[in-house]
């Protein structure tokens, strides 16, 4: 190694330690805007360094800097694009399409690798690595995977589990191939044999997403982006650069231990995960307020007079608050009663929403002070001395068939909302979640059902309010 290649190296080091220091920053809320800066100051160093290593040894053609200038800018562009205009009820699409950019490019390094060493003198004999099979196949599975999840997640497919007649039998074909060609090609140099490896992964990403229903869609979400970091790991080994394998083991290690949290939190296990089947992604017919004598109704000025005199309340947001973009009206309810005296606190279940974090990213932007964010196993204990659960659109995160055996969710942790002295619940109709069961909360003689979109619920309750403390 020369002294001009030790020192791009240890900047490639340092950039790593900037990953590093960025992600454990990001462990506290106080501290996450700091990490996101380091994290993004340690890609800025990566970048340049590259830059000046092809500078330096001069390989790159003026055709293929006008390319790469394009694609900078382009790819700039898109992403400030996407990042100032998205909505947070599409930010779990954005994820998994970012998801699946990261492992089309680490799938093009392994490819263009081999395939230029290739043309060196003697042929891939000896050079076609585990690693570069690894880039393609995961990068291929994650890329092909990730396109069917932002599909599901943005409803251009459905959300129900979408099998076929003997498709796992097919996955199994698809494995079989995947692995004999990757041996095959460990000691004999073909192209043909790349593409065979390259179609069977896109393939089988595609059956392995297809057949998961959208109740199990945040916890694919995170795996696919552990999917993403173990291919850019490898893209790194494939190229010898210390950054790419450095950030590349960061975010698939974190989205492994992530993914295998919310598999928890669901109280199902990955391998059943994979296998799918799953939840209905809320395309259940839905019923009409009226639909059953049981569920019980409620207007504005009398859910006003319940939240206005509890000393207590616990705020349970879910899908629903993300999909009426009604974060900054349940803010401004929690602000009111405040003010007139009320504990307000939110109950964020790990799996609520379509990403993890979701919940919590998206009271953040309506600037809900981080200490009232409490997670499930903290909040659960206080449910039962609260006055009031106001329930947004979570469906099945709170249901009680889950302590009962023989449901749909059952063991799957659960807030303990029907503990609560009286719940609220918002929602537009008695529609089902993504599990596709019924929710035996809405039932409960404690629960009131309004039903309204949340924005406007949210909205008139708070007007009831004000008027009613004035």
């Amino acid at each position: 190694m020369t002294s001009f290649q030790a020192v791009i190296q240890l900047v490639y080091v340092i950039a790593a330690a900037c990953f590093v220091i960025g992600l454990h920053l990001m462990n506290s809320p106080a501290t996450a805007r700091r990490g996101n800066q380091v994290s993004t100051a340690g890609m800025v160093i990566a970048i340049a360094a590259t830059l000046v290593l092809l500078i330096h040894y001069g390989t790159v053609k003026p055709i293929g800097w006008i390319a790469l200038g394009a694609g900078t800018l382009i790819g700039a562009g898109v992403g400030l694009y996407s990042a100032r205009t998205i909505q947070m009820t599409a930010m779990p699409q954005l994820v998994s399409m970012f998801n699946a950019v990261g492992g089309g490019a680490a799938t093009l390094v392994g490819v263009y690798d081999y395939l230029h060493t290739e043309n060196l003198p003697g042929g891939v004999l000896g050079t076609t690595t585990v690693a570069t099979l690894l880039d393609v196949i995961i990068g291929c599975v994650t890329f092909s995977g990730s396109l069917i999840a932002a599909g599901k997640l943005q409803g251009v497919i459905g959300g129900q589990p979408i099998v076929f007649r003997g498709s796992r039998l097919f996955n199994i074909v698809l494995g079989v191939v995947l692995l004999g060609t990757a041996v095959f090609m460990l000691t004999t140099a073909s192209q043909l044999a790349l593409l065979v490896i390259a179609l069977a992964a896109l393939a089988f990403g595609v059956l392995m997403v297809l057949p998961i229903g959208g109740a199990d869609m945040p916890v694919v979400i995170s795996l696919l982006n552990a999917f993403t970091g173990t291919a850019v790991a490898m893209a790194g080994i494939v190229i010898n650069n210390w950054a790419l394998i450095v950030a590349g083991a960061l975010v698939g290690a974190s989205g492994g231990i992530l993914t295998k949290l919310m598999a928890d939190a669901m109280n199902r296990s990955i391998p059943n995960i994979i296998i799918g089947g799953f939840g209905t992604g809320d395309t259940a017919v839905l019923a009409g307020p009226g639909g059953d004598a049981q569920v019980k109704s409620i207007q504005a000025d009398d859910a006003a007079i319940q939240l206005a005199y509890a000393s207590k309340v616990i705020i349970v947001p879910g899908y629903g608050l993300a999909a009426a973009q009604a974060q900054h009206a349940v803010a401004e309810l929690a602000n009111v009663l405040e003010e007139h005296g009320v504990e307000v606190s939110y109950a964020i279940h790990p799996v609520a929403g379509r990403m993890p974090g979701h919940m919590n990213v998206l009271l953040a932007e309506a600037n809900v002070p981080y200490p009232q964010l409490k997670e499930m196993d903290e909040i659960n204990p206080e449910f039962p001395r609260t006055d009031v659960a106001l329930v947004i659109g979570a469906n099945d995160v709170t249901n009680p068939a889950a302590r009962r055996p023989g449901s749909a969710i059952s063991g799957m942790p659960i807030l303990d909302v029907d503990k609560a002295k009286s719940i609220i619940v918002v929602k537009r109709s008695m529609g089902h979640g993504y599990a596709g069961i019924e929710n035996e909360l809405y039932f409960d003689p404690k629960t009131s059902m309004y039903f309204a979109d949340g924005k406007t619920a949210l909205t008139e309750m708070t007007a009831a309010v004000k008027t009613l403390v004035a």
